[in-house]
């Protein structure tokens, strides 16, 4: 069985990104890319679909032993695991230099006490988990394996021997001795790649964390898990292009069992719409640029061909396919890599880039005749489709609604393109600024009279539903309505009394069990985490800042040892679940600690 989900650790080099669980096993790695096939597939399969463990030798017949403790070096992505064991201690650091030629993983052991007998195995299968690649050495001492283009080449001081398609190495470290292991993956058709110098790979890389992370402008409450969610969001970046991956992984179940299992690592506009006022509000404005220079090549083109994802270099044909060699996670199947939600319709998009983009203006980003005329010709687009049902923003696979979410955030992006043109970042023909400040006003209209339970008082899912949604509770934030407005008390109320699990987690939206849902999916699924940290910002907005703050601490608690979060929680099995780990709730966290600092600073600076 693979590990828990929240027992793994992540290492990336901003183009790919490997998970190591508590036994030293490494579980999930894609080379070259986050989206590449996987070499290692344990975590979706079983041991034969690909591991590297590396960690204390233990009888065949029992599970490798859990790290005693570990811990990511100080504002770094290398991870140390560490073992106490009856003869000795052991550390094991793990890591991806930020790639200057071939991808390069590094896992150096060092003894720290006594001595203590290791064991490495190194279990490679190409095509998530399918493909036993072809093993040999080569005459300096290098280990090469080769399947069709991948090839991947392994350099340690350690004694390596083949058994039964795996590579093992048993080896005894001593205190103050070192034995180190790099893996490199080259195109099989090229010349190798050189042998990585471990000690180098590793201050190199800690070097260029700890710089980065020394950037971070944010000294508010909870540094630490902002700083580590920010950490993750620049893992889960690709460098070469500036698009962010949703999360590194494909078909973490979002209920154990479930078929609600999705490929997350791709990027998706509203994530990436969301993640640039993080970026912007704690200092990091070099990856706000970047951001604005992938969407601005992503969405390049007809605003009709506007898709709601993108690959990470930008493509847009990301086909849903099954993998039906591969159980799934604790058998959730089916294991899906592609996303055929790619070609939805999903109106709120053109809300979150206008937003985005307003908000790149403000910051003096974005302030290009190239972006403003994208804009221009989106709204004008959006203009002719707006009162079109939808999939809405969770991506339903039943049939579309006038999703209240949706027209929300029509109403925001037809709001900032005209402050736009007022503000003279762009111009219009005659007539049509007009014309966009009565639609602004039709939408506006129709949303409060269409998506409103008067009775109930609050906003509803889509227009004539009596079901509640907890997108909700954005309502406040475009601007749409005030904070104070009794229709957004009422709804955040509402959602609060209806959407909550027992233990004060928001759920997204109902769901029916084995019975398909309004979703068109079967199952349910657990409290999804940023739509929670959603309710801590509307709790401060309505000012019950010491309920807000019980339910910041909550989630905080939730996090894995390491500081990570998937995109939900069980709170039946009290277990993270989901892709793993998720840009959207750490973007979340960084969001809610940051209001939640700011709320603090304003109360302090009233008395």
């Amino acid at each position: 069985m693979p590990a828990r989900i929240e027992d793994y650790a992540l290492i990336g080099d901003m183009q790919t990104a490997a998970l190591v669980a508590r036994d030293g096993s490494l579980d999930w790695m894609c080379l070259p890319r986050f989206d590449s096939a996987a070499v290692f597939a344990h975590l979706l399969g079983t041991e034969d679909n690909g591991l590297w463990r590396i960690g204390p030798a233990h009888p065949s017949h029992r599970p490798a032993p859990a790290a005693t403790r570990r811990r990511y070096r100080p504002d770094t992505l290398s991870l140390e695991s560490e073992w106490d064991t009856p003869t000795g201690e052991v550390r094991v650091t793990d890591l991806m230099p930020p790639r200057d030629g071939a991808p390069q993983t590094i896992r150096i052991v060092e003894g720290l006490a006594g001595t203590v007998t290791m064991r490495s195995t190194l279990r490679m299968r190409f095509g998530y988990g399918l493909v036993v690649p072809w093993v040999d050495a080569t005459t300096n001492g290098r280990l090469r394996s080769v399947a069709g283009p991948d090839s991947l080449w392994l350099d340690t001081d350690a004694p390596t021997y083949g058994e039964e398609q795996t590579t093992y190495a048993d080896f005894t470290v001593r205190a103050g001795q070192r034995v180190t292991f790099a893996l490199s993956w080259q195109p099989s058709d090229q010349d190798p790649p050189p042998i990585p110098d471990a000690a180098e790979a590793m201050e190199s890389t800690e070097k260029f964390w700890q710089q980065w992370s020394s950037h971070c402008t944010y000294q508010g409450p909870h540094r630490e898990a902002v700083m580590r969610s920010l950490i993750t969001l620049k893992a889960l970046t690709y460098a070469p292009t500036g698009g962010i991956v949703a999360a590194p992984t494909t078909s973490l179940p979002e209920e154990i069992g479930g078929s609600r299992n999705w490929d997350y690592r791709y990027t998706w506009l509203r994530d990436a719409a969301i993640t640039l006022s993080t970026l912007l509000r704690t200092g990091y404005r070099e990856e706000a640029r970047d951001w604005c220079a992938w969407l601005l090549r992503a969405v390049a083109g007809d605003p009709e061909n506007l898709q709601i994802m993108y690959g990470i270099a930008g493509e847009r044909s990301l086909g849903e396919t099954e993998l039906d060699w591969l159980p799934g996670y604790e058998n959730s199947a089916p294991v899906r890599v592609g996303n055929g939600a790619a070609h939805q319709l999903q109106l709120d998009v053109y809300g979150e880039l206008a937003m985005a983009l307003h908000a790149a203006r403000q910051a003096g980003l974005a302030a290009s005749e190239t972006a403003a005329h994208l804009q221009i010709k989106l709204c004008a687009y959006l203009e002719t489709i707006w009162e079109r049902p939808d999939e809405g923003i969770w991506e339903i696979r039943g049939p579309r609604r006038h999703f209240v979410h949706s027209k929300v955030m029509a109403w925001a992006a037809v709001d900032r393109t005209i402050l736009l043109v007022e503000s003279g970042g762009a111009t219009v023909e005659p007539g049509v600024l007009e014309r966009w400040r009565t639609l602004r006003d039709t939408i506006h209209h129709q949303v409060c009279t269409s998506g409103y339970d008067p009775v109930r008082n609050t906003f509803t899912q889509s227009y004539g539903s009596t079901v509640l949604d907890a997108s909700l509770l954005l309502i406040p934030q475009t601007g749409f309505l005030p904070s104070d407005d009794p229709r957004v008390i009422g709804t955040i109320e509402a959602v609060q009394r209806d959407l909550c699990t027992p233990d004060g987690l928001l759920l997204r939206y109902p769901t029916a069990g084995t019975a398909p849902g309004r979703d068109g999916l079967q199952g349910d699924e657990g409290a999804f985490l940023a739509c929670s940290f959603w309710l801590v910002d509307a709790l401060l907005m309505l000012d019950r800042t010491d309920e807000a703050h019980l339910l910041l601490e909550k989630l905080l608690a939730l996090r894995s040892d390491v500081g990570l979060l998937a995109e939900e929680w069980d709170s039946t099995t009290q277990r993270q679940v989901g892709n793993f780990p998720q840009a959207f709730s750490h973007v979340a966290l960084c969001d809610s600690a940051a209001r939640a600092a700011s709320v603090a600073g304003s109360r302090g600076s009233a008395r």
